[in-house]
């Protein structure tokens, strides 16, 4: 089962580390990826670039409405995801928390929605509401 780990980062803190910190960091993390990589459980992963760069959208009053940054009721923002594959939730517990990552920030892991009944449902309603509109 797919599992998506959202890695969370203090602002500032990759940034007030000093070059061979942020090495160390970088290096122990690939490590381990690489060793989840081998194991059959990383199944992909991204970093993001920092909240300035993001927006917010959300339906309000019948449109969409954007904000520039992240809306987050807390310091950390999010800094990455990585998509993992595992059993069940407590063995991607076990596995994220050998992650060198959680030294930087907390993970939110949750199980990935399966979509692809929903997906084949809304494909066939289209269909057919297409067949009868011709």
């Amino acid at each position: 089962m797919k599992y998506i780990c959202l890695g969370y980062i203090e602002p500032n803190k990759f940034e007030s580390m000093s070059e061979s910190e942020r090495n160390a960091m970088v290096d122990e993390c690939f490590t381990y990826d690489d060793e989840l990589r081998k194991n059959g459980h990383f199944a992909g992963g991204e970093a993001l670039q920092g909240p300035q760069t993001a927006a917010t959208l959300r339906w309000k009053d019948g449109k969409v409405s954007i904000t520039d940054g992240p809306y987050a009721e807390t310091r950390e923002q999010i800094g990455g995801i990585l998509v993992l594959e595992a059993r069940d939730l407590n063995h991607a517990i076990q596995l994220m928390s050998k992650h060198p990552g959680v030294k930087a920030g907390p993970f939110e892991i949750r199980p990935a929605a399966e979509l692809a009944g929903m997906v084949r449902e809304s494909e066939q309603r289209r269909a057919g509401a297409a067949a009868k509109a011709k």
